[in-house]
């Protein structure tokens, strides 16, 4: 029998502190979303629903199917910085008339939808996702263009949206702007270069320039209705392929024009799939609160691969990287999950045979990251761990079946480039509330700094300060902590969100059905020279 047994203790202490822990990093994750969904606040939320509109995700749940799930993405976007946490824009992967579409949604209650640095990393990272799983995308637009004062951050690069969208049509992945408000300026070009356009009757607005604008460059008087409204462009430039009513209307016709896509999936859903023999609540017991405490992955994986089975490959051999066969959804799909963190010579190579397999059969890899990196010391490096590491490295580069990521604990260092992190690109990457990512872990990292510092000292004859030290140390520790917590990451784009590990199983199957619509397929050849 190859259904994974479990070892772990709902009622021990050690499950019930891990569950403690999580418990409380999901509350604080929550506060942090309700950030997301508060939008501009509730002055400019009241402002937009006394105009007769709806909020944006009001809109995206009109737009799906009835009872089907969103899987939004980036919700954290731009925490940290000086713009508002979600960076006014609601980008995710939902169905829409039985096809499944990437949506974005402008949220015209922050700063009316104007477009800030992060909002435009956010669309890029929206059509990366479109381009590579071929799927349509439905923009419901309503914003004033560029955040003028971040311009300088905005204008050059954001010219890839629209560079994007040409590309997608090209590609023949159908792009759809439904306008509700103001798509002015640069914005114009959204509706102007997607293959279908709906405009609403008194409410749309697309236009290079406004009023103002005109007045300004050739002197002309005009109004918005006759220079940019929706009749305007339904009757005379024919911009507009679709006249609404109203908002219901618009949403109404998107689906309808999505009905009429003949768009199909490369591969046909695999139908229904045994559940896990465990339950995913108690996902929240298995990571430890103190990550330099190892868990077993395989406790993961028992509880979100259909039936709990899977095929183990190398049991016996680099036995700190857990590599196996599963389904997930129904999906075929290989998992390669850190053991006991660290990543030596023989797991190097096993996961490079490992992708290799996975290439030559065409199944997607999904990599669970709990690793602090390759192991270093004299004895390692001489048994050729660099060598070994890059060829794990050169496995994942090259590789091309598709990729997941979840990041459950530590993410640290070449570990994280070897387990597909961010610039390796995943078609999706999440992480755990419990998760952490950085270069090194934050003791690690500050001892690094102070024997550095103490060499220096001792190379120049000066006294080595023992107090300035003490405090640099926490300083730095303080520092590389804040900046290795999921959210912060989140915020950064690192991620494309932060997920309840409950719905671990949830998400990865939305994403491998996201992935089937386009081909997979594996690479034939074409990988780098493994040193041997």
């Amino acid at each position: 029998m190859t259904v994974l047994a479990s070892a772990l203790d709902p009622a021990s202490p050690a499950y019930a502190a891990n569950r403690s822990a999580m418990l409380a990093k999901l509350g604080a994750l929550d506060a942090e979303h309700a950030a997301a969904l508060a939008g501009g606040g509730p002055e400019y939320v009241d402002r937009h629903r006394a105009r007769g509109k709806l909020l944006a995700r009001e809109r995206v749940e009109l737009l799906l199917d009835d009872d089907t799930p969103f899987l939004e993405l980036s919700p954290l976007a731009a925490w940290g910085s000086e713009y508002p946490v979600g960076a006014s824009l609601v980008t995710g992967i939902g169905t829409v008339e039985g096809v499944e579409c990437l949506i974005t949604a402008n949220d015209p209650t922050v700063r009316g939808g104007a477009s800030n640095p992060w909002t435009l990393r956010k669309a890029l990272r929206a059509n990366e996702i479109a381009y590579a799983n071929r799927l349509p995308v439905v923009s419901l637009v309503e914003s004033g263009g560029a955040d003028l004062p971040s311009q300088k951050e905005i204008f050059i690069p954001g010219g890839a949206l629209f560079r994007d969208l040409t590309r997608l049509s090209a590609a023949r992945i159908p792009t759809v702007a439904v306008v509700f408000g103001n798509s002015t300026a640069g914005g114009a070009y959204l509706p102007g270069m997607s293959d279908h356009t709906v405009m609403i009757r008194e409410r749309s607005k697309v236009f290079l320039g406004g009023p103002p604008l005109v007045r300004m460059a050739t002197g002309e008087e005009s109004d918005d209705e006759s220079l940019g409204g929706a009749d305007m462009h339904a009757r005379t430039s024919g911009l507009a392929d679709h006249h609404a009513l109203d908002e219901h209307d618009a949403i109404r016709q998107a689906r309808r024009i999505v009905a009429r896509l003949n768009h199909r999936k490369a591969h046909p859903d695999p139908g229904p799939a045994e559940p896990p023999r465990y339950d995913a609540e108690e996902l929240l017991g298995i990571v430890p609160g103190d990550l330099r405490t190892p868990f077993d992955p395989r406790e993961v994986i028992a509880r979100i691969v259909d039936g709990s089975d899977f095929d183990e490959f190398k049991p016996l051999y680099g036995t700190s990287l857990v590599t196996g066969w599963a389904r997930l959804c129904g999906y075929p799909l290989g998992v390669l999950a850190n053991a006991q963190g660290v990543l030596f010579s023989a797991e190097s190579q096993k996961a490079a045979q490992f992708i290799q397999l996975a290439n030559q059969r065409d199944i997607p890899l999904l990599f669970l990251h709990n690793t602090t990196g390759y192991m270093v010391g004299r004895a390692y490096e001489q048994g050729g761990i660099v060598k070994h590491g890059a060829m794990m490295i050169n496995a994942v580069s090259n590789s091309r079946v598709p990729h997941l990521s979840v990041l459950m604990g530590a993410s640290y260092g070449a570990g994280h480039y070897g387990m597909c992190g961010r610039a390796y690109d995943p078609r999706f990457l999440f992480a755990w509330p419990s998760a952490k990512s950085a270069v090194m872990g934050p003791q690690q990292l500050a001892g690094v700094l102070s024997i550095v510092a103490r060499a220096s000292a001792a190379a120049t004859g000066q006294p080595y300060d023992e107090e300035g030290d003490a405090a640099l140390r926490a300083v730095v520790e303080r520092q590389i902590e804040a900046e290795s917590l999921p959210v912060f990451l989140s915020g950064r784009l690192y991620d494309d969100g932060v997920i309840d590990p409950r719905d671990t199983r949830t998400v990865l199957g939305m994403c491998l059905s996201a992935i089937h619509t386009a081909p997979v397929e594996g690479a034939r050849g074409g990988f780098g020279v493994f040193r041997m």
